[in-house]
């Protein structure tokens, strides 16, 4: 096709490409659908891209003068190989989707029938998402997952996945739905591949604005199902998920202990083992192990594993900065709370006290410098002249 000048108000300001929907927000800038719809909804921006103003109502009107001038130029250049673009569908109104959700309790027939009709919706467009949101749909599907049969639970987990819900909703259902929580883990235990993965996504998201009382009363069935998710590898997403919202919950209450009680130090230290996770999901596994290694029982656990120190010694100046100022916090609270002669021994025949030694030569960061140094002096008298300790690197033992 040849190089045609196109008017410069059939560009989006946003894109910089020919506008296909053109609709107008609260500000008076026109903009192509797709891309405000993504600017203001799945990016969560709250302010118009050309004038900075706060967007007030997140409501599109559609400019249909502009489309049809729109479409006029493209008819006249249409022997130049300009395609004429098609009138665009208009988003669900929220009226028909309440309409849609009046009518489900009706029958089974008749819910199974709405949740099909609710992901087709979503899938359609961002608004359609928000109005569905703003018509109690995201209420509707989380009633299904407390009272519907399988079926209608693996379909409903897929739209609210796909909704991408925002913190107002999530907040919502933590307060109206105290059983939700539960519903979703038993969902975890027993459900395909793909519904676990939504389920734990979900859970995430929810625990993100969760309050505190959320998280210290949880159950030990809570973290038995989520580290299950990860014992199965089921996707790199839902591990990341996982191990975001352990790092969320653990610190709050006795959930530390009913983690270890449920397997996480020898999940984690069996993921930790594989080389196959990206760096962040090595990194977001150091910090739940470090988490839980600041109890008794979780040391004991790391302790008891055949390959406990030894890989959290390996992932010292082996995968990021972060990793490896977790990797010595956890050894540090080993050989501050947990320092057996055994212990102390098998460190130094792992080569973890020859790595530490290794981290005062090398620039791995003030923290983890101050706490390598902290332990070595800590158990000088036992390490100092072991000859475990490779010649070159008794030197930066410190005196």
């Amino acid at each position: 096709m040849e190089e045609i000048d196109v008017p410069s108000f059939f560009i989006c300001p946003i894109s910089l490409q020919i506008m296909k929907d053109p609709v107008t927000i609260s500000t008076g800038i026109t903009y192509d659908r797709e891309s405000i719809e993504k600017w203001l909804f799945s990016s969560k921006n709250n302010t118009c891209p050309v004038t900075k103003q706060v967007v007030s109502d997140p409501d599109l009107t559609p400019n249909h003068t502009l489309r049809r001038l729109l479409q006029a130029w493209c008819t006249l250049n249409a022997s130049r190989g300009v395609e004429r673009i098609p009138t665009p569908k208009p988003p669900v109104s929220k009226a028909q989707i309440s309409k849609l959700l009046n009518d489900a309790p009706k029958s089974p027939q008749s819910i199974t029938k709405c949740i099909h009709r609710l992901r087709s919706i979503a899938s359609e467009s961002e608004a359609n998402k928000r109005s569905m949101e703003s018509v109690g749909a995201v209420e509707f599907l989380a009633s299904i997952l407390l009272k519907g049969d399988s079926e209608q639970q693996a379909e409903a987990l897929s739209v609210l996945y796909n909704l991408q819900v925002s913190e107002s909703a999530l907040r919502s259902l933590l307060g109206k739905e105290s059983e939700l929580i539960e519903s979703l883990v038993r969902l975890i235990q027993s459900s395909t591949y793909e519904s676990r993965a939504y389920a734990v996504i979900i859970l995430r998201s929810m625990f993100e604005v969760a309050d505190t009382m959320k998280m210290i009363n949880l159950r030990p069935e809570f973290f038995s199902g989520v580290l299950q998710v990860l014992r199965d590898q089921i996707s790199q997403q839902a591990s990341k998920a996982t191990l975001q919202l352990l790092i969320k919950v653990c610190p709050w209450g006795r959930n530390r202990i009913k983690a270890v009680e449920a397997g996480a130090v020898n999940v984690l230290i069996e993921l930790l083992l594989d080389a196959s996770p990206d760096r962040r999901t090595h990194e977001m596994a150091m910090m739940v192990l470090d988490m839980v290694c600041s109890s008794a029982e979780g040391r004991a656990e790391l302790l008891k594993h055949g390959a406990g120190l030894a890989v959290v010694s390996k992932k010292i100046m082996r995968v990021s900065k972060v990793a490896s100022e977790r990797a010595v916090r956890i050894l540090f609270s080993i050989c501050k709370f947990s320092a057996t002669t055994n212990v102390l021994q098998e460190m130094l025949q792992l080569g973890v006290v020859a790595k530490l030694c290794l981290v005062l030569q090398v620039d791995s960061g003030s923290k983890t410098k101050e706490k390598a140094q902290e332990i070595l002096k800590m158990h000088a008298k036992t390490w100092r002249n072991s000859t475990c300790i490779p010649k070159n690197l008794i030197s930066s033992y410190p005196s």
